[in-house]
């Protein structure tokens, strides 16, 4: 496969959960982006917005509800036999949030990097087995001698190279990092991503990297996707985002990242949002964010904008960015209140 080439491609991709007979959660809501092979696309938002559901319905945790994940040129969910489905699954990998539940309190960490290798028939025997853990631990910044110790000895920092571990184990080529440093100390978060970053080099991993923390987004990121309440509202290269939002969402998530120069600190004027997210089982008509946007107008309320290319590989949904719909009678800012 070529460096250009997409290895992950996501169209229209639908999570439901049903809740009983009248309502239904809508966690991810019709999201379409591709990774390319070699790259890092981080997924931003809101807790709750649908990141983590995502990233386990890429992995096949869960079963899609609608669309189409495409790995490899290869639908994921198509019917194939076992061992080609277990092939795929090998290819994706998933490091998870909370180091501190991901990981099973009566496992040694030899047993919990090599159970990818018992499921996959990999390194079957003893000798095999024990040199491949080792090669991972010591690859992840760990001792050898951790492996017959247990998750409880270690700390959180090292309960997550402990889980970079052994999704290294099966050698995958693509990765979904969780949040991966959420839980951790932020002395450690830096040292955690910055392993994430040496190991793409070394193995030449793609990554899906979600989380919140956005001035760690852009570290670790070439492309950048914000989320919104189960949609993706804006794509864009980890620079562009930053230097130019086109999404009121997107300005108000990058608003309240501190600078490090006080004088442009001081200047700058922080977006607040007014209210909570909406819950995904009611959803807003119109454009989802319009309850919260500090630029909503009265035809945000009807229409819900369309998912395009506003400049080169800057893709965003919103009626600001759409010369036909700002020239309507009511593409006029109204009071939030009035929502």
């Amino acid at each position: 496969m070529n460096e250009n080439e997409d290895l992950l491609v996501v169209k229209d991709l639908k999570k439901h959960f049903k809740l009983d007979k009248h309502s239904t959660l809508k966690a991810v809501d019709g999201i379409s982006f591709t990774i390319k092979k070699g790259e890092t696309l981080g997924l931003v938002g809101e807790s709750g917005c649908g990141k983590s559901t995502v990233g386990r319905t890429i992995t096949q945790i869960y079963r899609p509800t609608g669309g189409e994940i495409i790995f490899e040129n290869e639908p994921v969910h198509a019917k194939y036999s076992k061992e080609k489905q277990k092939q795929k699954k090998r290819n994706m990998q998933m490091i998870f949030q909370d180091p501190y539940s991901s990981l099973n309190p009566r496992m040694t960490v030899m047993e919990i990097i090599s159970e990818g290798l018992l499921i996959h028939g990999l390194n079957t025997s003893l000798a095999d087995k024990e040199a491949k853990v080792n090669d991972l631990l010591e690859l992840v910044g760990l001792n050898k001698s951790h492996s017959q110790r247990y998750p409880h000895e270690f700390s959180g920092g090292q309960r997550q190279r402990i889980g970079i571990a052994r999704a290294l184990a099966v050698d995958p080529k693509f990765i979904v990092a969780d949040e991966p440093i959420a839980a951790l100390d932020v002395s450690i978060q830096a040292q955690v991503v910055n392993l994430l970053k040496t190991l793409q080099k070394e193995k030449g991993l793609t990554y899906l990297f979600i989380a919140h923390d956005l001035s760690m987004v852009k570290y670790i990121s070439d492309r950048i996707a914000v989320m919104y309440l189960g949609k993706i509202v804006e794509i864009a290269e980890s620079e562009t985002l930053y230097k130019n939002p086109l999404h009121p969402y997107s300005e108000a998530l990058l608003s309240a990242i501190p600078i490090p120069d006080p004088n442009l600190e001081r200047s700058r004027k922080q977006i607040l949002l007014k209210g909570d997210v909406p819950s995904p089982i009611d959803i807003p008509s119109g454009c989802r964010f319009r309850t919260r946007c500090p630029k909503a107008m009265g035809v945000c309320a009807l229409l819900e904008p369309e998912f395009v290319e506003v400049e080169p590989n800057h893709f965003a949904a919103c009626h600001l960015n759409d010369k036909e719909v700002m020239s309507r009678e009511d593409a006029v800012p109204i009071h939030n209140e009035s929502l």
